[in-house]
């Protein structure tokens, strides 16, 4: 991992030197844009929308629209006399508890790493934090922006996670808010039911994204210069008017047997994956490689 942001925890008196990396990574597979007869890269261009004339990056300055066709236009200089808190300080503000922070306001996650003489003062912030059952809540400014964190514990790190601030989380305003909707007892003790019938332990590595591992093997088979067939699944007919009673009591019984048939079941091996077969009928045609650019 490469350290995004280098600078110090300040609890209270104390100045804890720390190094800050991305906790987190997507696994999204990526395309390029390429000409589909030759497969070149697409290319574009900045242009001015004004004189058409093409754009280099020490020309582009930030400009905020106000309206009428009217832009302000910002310099470095504006920006540096803004009252932003230091780029190279993380100061925690209090300490509460983790219960009272809506998860809606979390945005990204960074593992915090002591440097150089910190990691004494470190492992004392983090214990501390353990111990006491709360959270940090911190400023930071990251990529001239201020933003508000939490610094809490995982894995014997600190973890610095973002947040949204408060005027940036909108409000739900749905109709149904203001309908008198009423769920009746048995309804609501046989929807707690299925909700006990279907209860259990997360465990992340449980889950895994179906949709890339799919087209990951659409792409390896283009590579190796064979066919992916899949199994077609069997449409389902649209549902008929919903009794709802009858949905949630139909739902407990097949998560009850469900459950009782895994827990029965003995453990299954994991099968070593077997090469896909080749699609019958006419020979794949071998994929062709993308011509490199100049």
């Amino acid at each position: 991992m490469r350290a995004i942001w280098k600078g110090a925890v300040s609890f209270g008196l104390v100045s804890i030197a720390v190094k800050l990396y991305s906790a987190t990574e997507e696994k999204d597979i990526r395309f390029h844009q390429v000409h589909r007869t030759d497969g070149g890269r697409i290319k574009y261009q900045r242009t001015c929308s004004v004189d058409g004339e093409v754009v280099s990056y020490d020309d582009i300055a930030k400009g905020y629209d106000i309206g009428g066709g009217e832009m302000v236009i910002l310099t470095d200089e504006d920006f540096a006399e803004l009252p932003l808190s230091t780029s190279r300080a993380i100061d925690v503000l209090e300490f509460v508890p983790s219960e009272q922070i809506d998860p809606i306001l979390f945005a990204k996650s960074y593992y915090l790493e002591p440097e150089g003489q910190a990691a004494k003062p470190y492992v004392l912030l983090r214990d501390a934090l353990r111990d006491a059952e709360r959270v940090a809540i911190v400023k930071i400014a990251i990529r001239q922006r201020e933003q508000l964190a939490t610094l809490r514990v995982r894995d014997d790190v600190l973890v610095l996670n973002t947040m949204l601030w408060p005027d940036e989380v909108r409000a739900p305003e749905f109709g149904f808010l203001d309908d008198d909707i009423e769920t009746r007892p048995a309804e609501l003790a046989m929807a707690s039911s299925l909700i006990d019938s279907m209860a259990g332990s997360f465990e992340p590595a449980d889950f895994t994204d179906n949709y890339r591992t799919a087209l990951q093997e659409v792409i390896d088979a283009k590579v190796e210069g064979r066919e992916v067939v899949q199994a077609e699944e069997p449409e389902e007919a649209a549902p008929a008017a919903i009794d709802l009673m009858a949905a949630l009591k139909a739902s407990v019984e097949r998560a009850q047997k469900a459950r009782s048939g895994s827990s029965s079941a003995p453990p299954k091996k994991k099968a070593a994956r077997a090469p896909a077969k080749k699609a019958t009928g006419a020979p794949a045609k071998k994929a062709t490689r993308a011509k490199k650019s100049a």
